[in-house]
């Protein structure tokens, strides 16, 4: 099976994002022509985890790809196409969580020394197992992302978790145990949603749980498992955050139009 036959984008879902895309067929310039074909040369990198020097002829020569990619991402065109796709009118769930990714030594410059160095500023640092940066997330009901953050694999979840919901509608919002702090629950508590978060066990005074509501929690899970199918985001190789978050949005953008 030749590289053509396992494109992604099928007609329907490139008529929706290209909308949201710098340039169209209409454009003169560079930036107006073959776009449908770089995002396709995007989502192989994306998809397979290969390296840019491996981009297949098809989609162009590998560093003006990787060019083009980078250039978008300065332009904030990945998360443009994201915030389009996930403006879901589903407001009931919102559940928030994280989930660890391992980095590649390139994405700290590949050169000898770099798992010992952190990065803190690109989302960098240091957990169990080497160099990591961990995901920040929030999906609907639905199990799809509607907004993430990045951070060093060792930062917290909790402080995360308020600035995720902010200004994001929801009548229930889900956590699990790493997530039972006051300040979140208050934050809820101000959208006028209600806390579906077990309690830690230290704390004294303990909040109820609905555990029928709770069972959703699972679908946070599903969407990290299926974001994580893209082999370059269950493997950070990009040496900057903003490269990195544009990688995540495309794929998440795609989970949004299947």
């Amino acid at each position: 099976m030749g590289v053509l036959d396992r494109l992604v984008l099928r007609d329907d879902q490139w008529k929706r994002i290209s909308p949201h895309i710098i340039g169209d067929e209409r454009t003169r310039g560079s930036s107006g022509r073959d776009n449908r074909m770089f995002v396709e040369g995007v989502l192989w990198i994306v998809r397979t985890g290969s390296p840019w020097r491996d981009l297949p002829e098809v989609f162009g020569a590998w560093n003006s790809a990787f060019r083009r990619f980078s250039r978008w991402s300065r332009k904030g065109v990945w998360w443009r196409m994201f915030e389009a796709m996930s403006d879901d009118p589903d407001f009931e769930y919102l559940i928030v969580d994280s989930t660890i990714v391992r980095a590649h030594q390139h994405a700290a410059g590949g050169k000898k020394g770099a798992e010992d160095q952190a990065h803190p500023h690109q989302a960098l640092g240091r957990s169990r197992g080497g160099l990591s940066t961990k995901i920040h997330m929030a999906v609907r009901g639905l199990g799809c992302p509607v907004r993430f953050t990045l951070t060093a694999g060792q930062k917290g979840d909790a402080p995360q978790a308020a600035p995720l919901i902010e200004g994001l509608p929801a009548d229930i919002v889900m956590a699990d145990t790493a997530y039972d702090s006051d300040r979140l629950r208050n934050a809820i508590a101000e959208k006028g949603a209600v806390a579906v978060i077990p309690n830690n066990p230290s704390r004294a005074r303990k909040h109820p749980l609905d555990k029928h509501l709770y069972a959703q929690h699972h679908l946070i899970e599903c969407c990290f498992s299926k974001l994580k199918q893209f082999r370059r985001i269950a493997t950070r190789y990009e040496k900057t955050a903003r490269n990195y978050r544009s990688m995540i949005a495309l794929a998440a953008t795609i989970l949004w139009i299947r």
